[in-house]
Formats: structure tokens, C-alpha cells, sequence
């Protein structure tokens, strides 16, 4: 039975979105297959399609082989035809990716972090690298879907970032979406760094639409984001997915959230430095993230007080894994950030480790553990496909979703 969105705008814009992200999930694919997967009818695809070709979206690319009949075209996205930008902005660097249509990264870069600088003056340099990247690579302005603006949660999808880490003070309440979209032209899309990373992982990682996923984010701080069945769960506000500030020890430290004993209190990079500077490690570096980049070479050189902090953290940020797979019951879980890009081979044992013996539903389904190759830019990464996601996915209702305007 065939379950053809409504008619008009609205049902337009989701029959279009749902081939869309069926041309993109399976690489190439013909008419009939698309009425197979989508469930829409063949009127409708063909309506859809021939639209989509028209706007230079999609081409025909051949014939696939052929099963006694004529050979069917086959159809494929057209990469070049739309770009997105991801800017991932962080008290201790800025970096930002360029997607082609296709979720490839054809140009990328990095900035100082925000610090103390005035937020204004930090989009301002920003975009200015930005704009020549994309003049570097001669990709025209009306070619660009919009950027996905990425920072530390919490995210006040209308405005920008409200209740800030210490270190970010400036940029409270600072309306960074309508800034930035003033600098550039362009739409602007706002999100937290750890869904962000979920969402790319979803468009470059390989990840079936049915499974329900998330990330682990290892960064400035701790986060994660979870996608069921290619949708993104955002919660009431687009904030879920805070693992960081679950409590696991309530004697524990203090956190900026105005909690004890959090995940991030406890394990993240700034925790894990500070334990050094007590033992007496010296680390060089103005950042928590640039201090934690000393203390994790020193133990991939096996120096045993850097090895026994990490493996510490790492057993920390295991619970947190376990609680989130439990919660969400997930059948792939991918650690990433800048930390697991420095560290994988400490964190990822401990998490497989955990999951393994104390995973819920360990005896109904096996839980997956992948480490991002991305790790190091995923939420960059992210900006640009959360801009792809939003264009390109099925339309889903739900609250918190962000709309490109």
C-alpha cells in the first residue's frame, strides 16, 4: 500500500526531502527502486524527479543491469550542485568544513578559539575565512544552502547560546544566529556541538536509517546525540542528550552547570588536566584541550601517571556510555571529539568493555562501538550536514526542530 504525502506545499516539500534522502542513502538508484523504498506512488516519483533534474539536483547516470527487461536508469545525486558550510566555534579553536550536496568535504579549516575576544569580532574573522574558502574553491553564493553554526550547549535555537561555560561568558544571550546571518547572507542554522556530531556521523558514517544511534562527545566538554531512525531527538528545547551533567558521584566536584559530581566534573578534559597540574605534571598550553593534547601524548609515550588520568577518565566516561545506550536502548553508539581523536585507543576499550558486561539489553541485541574517522573536526563536520539533513531528510514534526529560513 502506497502512503503518499498530501498534496500542496507541505506534501511537496516531504515527497521531495523523502527522495532526496533516498537518492543520497543508496548512491544510485532507479524510479522503480525509489517507489520501493519510499513507499510513494510512481506518478508521484516521476512528478518528483523530473522536478529534481530540473533544478540540477539529481542526474541520470546510466543503466543498471539488466533482469530480463529493459534496463532501468539509474539516478544519483548531483554533488556540485549545492554546498554547506559548518563552523563549529570553541573557547580553544574554531574550525569550519564545506560539504558538497553529497556530504564531502571539499574545503576546511581552522581559527584561534573565541577566548576573550568580543563575539562580533570572532564571527566577523570567522566568516572572513569562511568567504575565502569558498571563493578559493569558486563556489558561487546562491550555490550555498546555509551554515550550520555549532558551539557548546545550551542552544537557544532562535538566538544562540544562553546558560554558557565559564569561559564563554561573553557570548551569553549574544545573538549569534541573527549576526552571523547578517555577515553572510545566508541562513543559519544553530546546534550543539554533540548532535551536530551525531547528525554527521549519520551523513558520512554509513549509518542505516533504522538504527537507533548515537555519538559520544569528547571535546572542551562532554555531550552526546542520538538519531532513531534518522530523525534527531532534540527534546523540548533541542538540548537533550547532556550527558555530561549527569550526576555519577554526589560527593563528587563541583560543575559549572550548578551540579555535583557530573560526568564532565568528573572525566572531562579540563578535570583531567587540573588532576595533573595536582600531581605535579606540567602541561604547556592555554586551553584545557591544548593542555589535555600534552598529557595524552605523554601517555601514548607510556608515562603512567598521564596513562592511569586517562584510563580513569575513560572508566568515568564508560558509565556515561552505558547510561546513555540504556536509556535509549541504541544499537551503535561512536565516540568522537577532539579528545577521542587524541585517545581513542584509551576510551574505546573502556566503553566496549562496559557495554559489554552491563548493557541492559545485552541479551536481546548486541550494542556497536565505532570510533568517528572524523573525530578531531566532527562538529564542523556537522554544521555542514546539519544544513544537508535539514534540506534533504524527511520532514519529521517535532519540537525543538530547526528551520532554515
Amino acid at each position: 500500500m502506497h502512503n503518499d504525502v498530501p498534496t500542496g506545499a507541505a506534501g511537496h516539500a516531504s515527497s521531495r526531502s523523502l527522495v532526496l534522502d533516498a537518492i543520497r542513502a543508496a548512491g544510485t538508484i532507479s524510479r522503480v527502486e525509489l517507489t520501493q523504498t519510499t513507499g510513494l506512488t510512481g506518478a508521484t516519483i516521476s512528478t518528483v524527479v523530473r522536478r529534481l533534474i530540473d533544478d540540477g539536483l539529481v542526474v541520470e547516470t546510466g543503466r543498471g543491469e539488466s533482469t530480463g527487461g529493459k534496463p532501468r536508469v539509474l539516478l544519483e545525486l548531483e554533488p556540485s550542485s549545492r554546498y554547506a558550510v559548518g563552523i563549529n566555534l570553541d573557547h580553544a579553536g574554531i574550525h569550519f568544513a564545506i560539504s558538497d550536496l553529497g556530504g564531502h568535504i571539499v574545503s576546511s579549516g581552522s581559527l584561534p578559539g573565541a577566548g576573550s575576544e568580543n563575539p562580533r569580532a570572532v564571527l566577523t574573522r570567522t566568516w572572513r575565512d569562511v568567504e575565502a574558502a569558498l571563493e578559493s574553491e569558486g563556489i558561487a553564493r546562491e550555490k550555498v544552502l546555509g551554515i550550520g553554526f555549532v558551539s557548546p550547549g545550551p542552544i537557544h535555537l532562535p538566538v544562540g547560546m544562553t546558560f554558557v561555560p565559564p569561559f564563554m561568558q561573553a557570548w551569553a544571550d549574544f545573538p549569534l544566529r541573527e549576526t552571523m546571518a547578517s555577515l553572510s547572507g545566508l541562513p543559519v542554522l544553530l546546534e550543539n556541538d554533540a548532535t551536530a556530531s551525531a547528525i554527521g556521523e549519520y551523513w558520512v558514517g554509513g549509518v542505516e536509517h533504522t538504527t537507533a544511534f548515537g555519538t559520544l562527545f569528547l571535546g572542551t566538554g562532554i555531550g552526546s546525540g542520538v538519531l532513531v531512525n534518522g530523525a534527531v531527538y532534540r527534546g523540548a528545547s533541542s538540548n537533550a542528550g547532556e550527558i555530561g551533567h549527569v550526576c555519577v558521584d554526589v560527593a563528587g566536584p563541583a560543575c559549572w552547570c550548578g551540579s555535583r559530581g557530573c560526568v564532565e566534573a568528573i572525566a572531562g578534559a579540563g578535570a583531567v588536566v587540573r588532576k595533573a597540574a595536582e600531581l605535579g605534571i606540567e602541561l604547556p598550553g592555554e586551553t584545557d584541550v591544548e593542555r589535555f593534547t600534552h598529557l595524552a601524548a605523554a601517555a601514548q609515550r607510556g608515562e603512567q601517571p598521564a596513562r592511569t588520568l586517562l584510563e580513569e577518565s575513560a572508566e568515568v566516561v564508560a558509565i556515561a556510555a552505558q547510561t546513555l545506550a540504556n536509556i535509549m536502548d541504541l544499537g551503535y553508539i561512536v565516540l568522537t571529539g577532539p579528545v577521542i581523536a587524541l585517545a581513542a585507543d584509551i576510551y574505546e576499550p573502556a566503553v566496549v568493555a562496559r557495554l559489554k558486561g552491563a548493557f541492559f539489553a545485552r541479551l536481546n541485541h548486541r550494542i556497536r562501538v565505532g570510533v568517528s574517522a572524523h573525530a578531531a573536526r566532527a562538529a564542523a563536520m556537522g554544521g555542514a550536514a546539519l544544513v544537508l539533513h535539514t534540506e534533504l531528510a524527511p520532514r519529521r514534526p517535532g519540537p525543538g526542530r530547526p528551520v532554515v529560513r
